[in-house]
């Protein structure tokens, strides 16, 4: 018999059973009788309790999670860090995880899967808009509930991003598979190791297949580093050209080139639900894969397999990844610099026979194949940034933009000027063809509101009511003794103020 059922926590929370259970903790079910609802309680494992790592990853997961207020992510509710017993009390979820979702149904078709997925960037836009970094997002920490809501749970291992992600030393932990490039190699970290995991997540959905693997934690975690995945369109060709593009896109290996926040990817995505035609163009890593076949942690092509049985429920160092790839990795080096000093010879060598040097032609350069001063050629543009231009007055009807089409849509930023361009596909520096299509998301004009006096409303009330008027609620815990605990005090600007959505 489980020695919690049936006790009952602080004279207020009656254990009924056990839910699951966790690398660092036990999680029940629970009858809060002070509130009168169910509870979820998420108990630290006593044999833990005094590891001073993951003592502070669980103490860690309250913080994080406190400071945040999204219909998306599990709530917490009450907390207890006593000498004895340590607990989080969380919001209840009568519900499976996607992972056993995805399970159940195989690949999932891509409107479901775009539903889930949207949802899962809004609460991490809200994540992340507060500095945090979730680090371990996974389809077993995403409750599904049956009318189709997403709750993302299981900020175990989030960190500040300000205060934490910058002196990182710790473990490259996280779920392997779901892992971004950058945490398997023990680096820098920023918000952009969520995207890379939504991605892989959304891969998933679709396929009904992970991108990467293998027998071990390590080899997986080489291939996240290492290899390209095979296009979703390959194994499930109903697949809209403009959401793998979505997807691959968010599982950049270089975080640079990833979308550049949540709120970017999610207006892709919901570009993309408007007009299912759209094409995106990146970049060209799709093409970069073979038909039927993937690449290899080396770099080998090989066929696609059925995939495979996997235990996801470990975690790794980054030493281990780093020996593993240690002697390698040296190799490649030493290959790189013969390559140099060879190719430098054969130059010095034409350069000479030939008697041309750098005021003759094209220079030395064009006798080499594949080599040419010439940037580009007469029917290409190198694309300007048009990011911070003001549509209407620098870029419409610009004949310096004659060879080049625009698609425009529009957003809301108050911050910016109306008309000014918010952001551009492809990106500044790209070399394109006369003719292409460029998208840029330009800032509208923003409509006004009036802010409603939520005084009085408990906190989710005047939240929702706030975001129902498509403003964006920031919430600060205040003392005052006329409003009880939970309710609201004021709004800051007033109740009855005329603001601009998206304030």
């Amino acid at each position: 018999m489980d020695k919690y059922i049936g006790k009952r926590l602080d004279g207020r929370y009656e254990i009924h059973e056990l839910l699951g259970v966790g690398g660092m903790a036990y999680v029940y079910k629970a009858y809060d009788n002070i509130e009168k609802r169910w509870v979820a309680i998420k108990i630290l494992k006593e044999e833990l309790a005094g590891n001073s790592d993951f003592l502070r990853r669980f103490r860690n997961e309250s913080k994080a999670i406190a400071v945040l207020s999204h219909p998306n992510i599990v709530k917490v509710y009450d907390v207890s860090f006593g000498d004895r017993i340590q607990y989080i009390v969380m919001e209840y979820i009568d519900g499976i995880t996607l992972k056993q979702y995805i399970e159940q149904q195989g690949e999932i078709k891509w409107r479901e899967a775009l539903y889930f997925t949207v949802q899962i960037l809004r609460a991490l836009q809200h994540a992340h808009e507060k500095g945090i970094i979730h680090r371990d997002i996974k389809p077993q920490n995403i409750m599904l509930l049956e009318d189709g809501t997403i709750k993302v749970t299981d900020f175990g291992i989030a960190r500040f991003s300000q205060a934490e992600t910058q002196t990182m030393t710790d473990k490259a932990i996280g779920s392997v598979h779901y892992i971004a490039p950058e945490q398997a190699r023990g680096g820098y970290i920023n918000d952009k190791a969520d995207i890379y995991s939504v991605g892989v997540m959304l891969y998933e959905m679709l396929t009904g297949q992970l991108p990467f693997v293998a027998d071990n934690a390590v080899s997986v975690a080489i291939m996240q580093m290492q290899a390209e995945p095979t296009p979703p369109s390959r194994i499930n060709p109903s697949i809209p050209k403009g959401l793998e593009e979505i997807t691959m896109h968010a599982m950049e290996k270089n975080p640079a080139q990833r979308f550049p926040s949540a709120a970017d990817m999610l207006e892709d995505v919901e570009r993309f639900r408007r007009n299912p035609e759209i094409v995106f163009h990146y970049g060209e890593q799709v093409d970069r894969a073979y038909a039927g076949t993937s690449a290899d942690i080396y770099g080998n092509v090989q066929q696609s397999a059925a995939p495979q049985k996997y235990n996801d429920n470990y975690e790794y160092e980054e030493e281990y990844v780093r020996s593993q790839n240690s002697n390698r990795a040296s190799k490649i080096i030493l290959g790189i610099v013969a390559a140099v000093v060879f190719v430098a010879v054969i130059v010095g060598v034409i350069y000479l026979v030939k008697g041309k040097g750098a005021n003759s032609g094209s220079g030395f350069l064009s006798f080499l194949p594949g080599f040419s001063t010439s940037s580009t050629t007469s029917d290409e543009i190198v694309l300007p940034k048009f990011v911070g231009m003001i549509y209407a007055s620098d870029i419409e009807g610009n004949s310096e933009y004659a060879d080049l089409t625009f698609e425009i849509t529009y957003g809301n930023v108050p911050s910016k000027q109306p008309g000014e361009v918010l952001r551009q596909t492809p990106a500044a520096g790209m070399t394109v063809k006369k003719g292409k299509t460029v998208s840029l998301t330009v800032n509208g004009e923003a409509e006004q509101v009036v802010v409603e006096d939520v005084k009085g409303y408990k906190q989710q009330d005047a939240y929702d009511a706030l975001k129902a008027l498509n403003l964006s609620p920031k919430i600060q815990a205040v003392a005052d003794d006329d409003t009880a605990v939970g309710y609201v005090v004021k709004t800051d600007p007033a109740a009855g103020s005329t603001v601009s959505t998206g304030t």
